[in-house]
């Protein structure tokens, strides 16, 4: 059974990675990485609009290969863009949602890691240069530039692809001397933090995720969603909105959304039974909710 703390990056890397298109083509493995979790992944060259769920851990995203144009907002915010490289990278540790979009260049690949760095590591990171990692909290850095994170995340992309185990020594070595260097450089320090919102922790997010997934079809059952979790109704809604940024039924019904988009792009099953294949017992029920939530009917969607 894995320890807490990798049970927790493990769920939070699978839940981000359930919400942001894209292909894996490197993952972290074996006993080396038992403070750390790291993915890479190559990236659609276009993205309309992602939601990036609140993360309790530091997430450093690093651009391993080519350009884009990228932009963030707050759910209720302005986007702000940033132009980024190879060697850019982004960091954040925050307690809401957000959303992202973004625009790579064709002329190569647009291939990124994702690194989260354990609350464990961190710690004893802050502790070994006389911080209190109580009052700390990483920066929200968006596309700079830095030499010495590049070298350290070039080696770390070498011992993921490698064909040999890979090597504690090594990878410890090297996500010390990062988080180190992360703290020196790109952490705040606060005489007193604002307590973070009520957040779901990152195994009962995945493990209410996984269940409506797999469940769409079915009406959908707040109180059985929050006994899953071992939760109040109110507590699960409330931390589950803190960390999606949408209630869970709205999570639900756009999923549910997504899943006849896709099937009205791919198939040629009619609209009823599309609409039967995700829970809705009626084709003009199914058409409210897919104009409400798309602007366009499904028939004019295919078209489209």
């Amino acid at each position: 059974m894995l320890p807490s703390h990798r049970s927790s990056l493990r769920a939070a890397s699978y839940a981000l990675e359930d919400r942001i298109p894209g292909r894996k083509i490197g993952q972290s493995q074996g006993e080396a990485w038992k403070e750390a979790e790291a993915q890479i992944f190559r990236r659609s060259q276009q993205e309309d609009e992602v939601l990036v769920p609140a993360v309790a851990e530091p997430l450093l995203v690093w651009i391993i290969s080519g350009e884009a144009q990228i932009e963030e907002r707050e759910l209720t915010g302005e986007w702000t863009k940033t132009e980024v490289r190879t060697g850019s990278f982004f960091l954040t540790q925050t307690d809401v949602p957000y959303l992202m979009r973004w625009q790579a260049r064709p002329e190569r690949p647009f291939e990124v890691m994702h690194l989260y760095l354990g609350l464990t590591l961190v710690k004893r990171a802050a502790r070994s240069l006389g911080l209190n990692p109580s009052r700390l909290r990483m920066r929200d850095i968006s596309g700079v530039q830095d030499a010495f994170i590049s070298g350290v995340l070039t080696g770390l992309t070498a011992e993921i692809q490698t064909v040999h185990s890979a090597s504690s020594l090594f990878v410890n070595g090297l996500l010390e001397s990062l988080t180190i260097h992360l703290l020196r450089h790109y952490a705040e320090t606060h005489s007193a933090l604002t307590p973070r919102r009520a957040q779901l922790p990152a195994w009962k997010l995945r493990k209410a995720l996984d269940h409506m997934e797999a469940h769409l079809a079915e009406p959908f059952d707040l109180d059985f969603l929050a006994g899953l979790c071992g939760m109040s109704r109110f507590h699960f809604s409330r931390s589950f909105h803190n960390t999606m940024g949408q209630t869970p039924s709205r999570w639900f019904v756009r999923r549910r959304v997504e899943h006849a988009k896709e099937r009205l792009c791919q198939s040629d099953k009619s609209i009823i039974e599309i609409a039967l294949t995700i829970g809705y017992e009626s084709s003009s029920h199914f058409a409210q909710v897919f104009r409400r939530e798309v602007g366009v009917s499904p028939r004019d969607y295919r078209k489209l």
